[in-house]
């Protein structure tokens, strides 16, 4: 899925499921489903769109003294039930090491998708006969995606059968996906746009850098006599979904394209998404220009690895370990402002564990949704600055294990152009 914005800018949420032997592409703010060959791959269509529902903001007050005293009860109460908790005395310290996120983010988080889950009947009981609460199920559900843990170990911690850790599970991922999408939004203003490009250039220099793309790939066990079987194999031998993600300096992604099998190219899979149409268009990446001493312009673009094109808003680094002076700094700098986007993916993998080992036998319709919603709740908690969440964060920003670059090699004439300029400029030998 590509989250990108607004109606109003063209913003379109993306997704492509490969399904035995055609592609289920949905385009729209929800989901609208066509179908189209294999053949069409890397075609997606534009589909039908649901009405959005009224999103609600982060509230940063919502935290009132009588809502945590009901947060402390109910945690208390569920923490009980859990195996492995000693004592409700120890349950506040314990929160976290359960949901790896505050309370403050579980609260928003219940705020967010409370209207959705309680309007769905449904008598969901422990095994003691008591009813769940609310609040226990949106534990179940953040539990299962931050453990990735199979159903029955959720279960068995909870005292739930794995159907209802199931259900649960998909209850709250349905109600992310439709409450939490303004969690996922290419930059709306001017403003926006500028403090991005602000924070981009303290890291190492990069003028007007908009934005880092990266590619990473979630894990699937297929058994071979399943017909999508091939489908889903990758380059590296591996049944993979892989998700596309465009990062901003503070690890919040911007735009994400999910849904596609694990061996597309990179390169096929950018040029596939709504972002290339329109960048390609001059709809996007086509904010205020940087003049430099020179007299000649900067514009707006992202930045990427070799796996991409050259283009005039996609600058990758040189190719080859034996550059010039000039060109072997800007790939130091280039290389070093992209970690940014190795970082905030594995993040989310250790976070969301849920996408970070293998998925036994994933529903495929499914698995971009649940991709989706774990990256909105990694950006929740960048909005929420959730200090407990910002605890987690890995030690190594190898999110792709065992993953092979491939390069891509194309090129645009106004790219090398652009790059050439950035590295004069970096390199501080710009002529006046």
């Amino acid at each position: 899925m590509s989250g990108t914005g607004g109606l109003g800018d063209g913003g379109i949420l993306e997704m492509a499921i490969v399904e035995k032997y055609g592609v289920l592409s949905t385009l729209g703010f929800v989901f609208g489903f066509n179908w189209v060959p294999f053949s069409e791959l890397m075609g997606p269509v534009r589909g039908s769109k649901k009405k959005r529902k009224t999103e609600k903001k982060p509230d940063e007050n919502a935290s009132a003294s009588s809502e945590m005293e009901g947060s402390v009860d109910w945690w208390d109460g569920l923490s009980r039930r859990m195996n492995g908790l000693q004592s409700p005395s120890k349950g506040i310290d314990k929160f976290k090491s359960v949901f790896r996120i505050s309370r403050k983010t579980f609260s928003y988080i219940c705020s967010l998708v409370k209207e959705d889950m309680t309007a769905k009947p449904g008598n969901f009981t422990f095994s003691n006969g008591k009813p769940l609460s609310f609040e226990d199920q949106v534990a179940v559900a953040l539990r299962r995606l931050s453990s990735g843990e199979s159903l029955v170990t959720v279960g068995d911690s909870f005292g739930l059968h794995r159907s209802t850790v199931l259900q649960l599970t998909w209850r709250f991922v349905e109600a992310m996906e439709e409450r939490g999408l303004h969690h996922l939004q290419w930059p709306s203003t001017e403003a926006e746009m500028t403090e991005i490009k602000s924070k981009f250039e303290k890291i190492q220099g990069l003028p007007n850098c908009c934005g880092v793309i990266e590619t990473t790939h979630v894990m699937m066990c297929l058994p071979s006599a399943d017909p999508a079987s091939k489908v889903w194999l990758d380059h590296e031998k591996n049944h993979s979904m892989v998700l596309q993600a465009i990062v901003d300096p503070e690890m919040r992604f911007r735009d994400i394209v999910t849904g596609w099998p694990g061996k597309i190219d990179d390169w096929l899979m950018f040029q596939s998404s709504n972002f290339y149409k329109l960048c390609d268009k001059g709809e996007r990446l086509n904010g205020e220009k940087i003049e430099l001493s020179n007299g000649s312009e900067i514009r707006e673009y992202i930045i990427g690895d070799l796996g991409y094109p050259l283009l005039p808003y996609l600058v990758i680094p040189y190719k080859g370990k034996e550059q010039p002076e000039i060109s072997a700094e800007f790939n130091r700098r280039h290389s070093a402002t992209r970690l940014v986007a190795s970082r905030a993916l594995a993040r989310l993998k250790e976070m969301w564990k849920i996408i970070q080992g293998v998925m036994w036998r994933p529903d495929k319709h499914k698995l971009p949704r649940i991709i989706l919603v774990c990256c909105l709740l990694h950006n929740i908690v960048v909005d929420l600055e959730d200090e407990d969440a910002q605890d987690e964060m890995p030690l190594s920003y190898d999110h792709d294990p065992g993953y092979r670059q491939r390069i891509c090699g194309s090129f645009d004439i106004d790219g090398v152009h652009l790059r050439d300029e950035l590295s004069l400029y970096l390199s501080g030998k710009m002529p006046t």
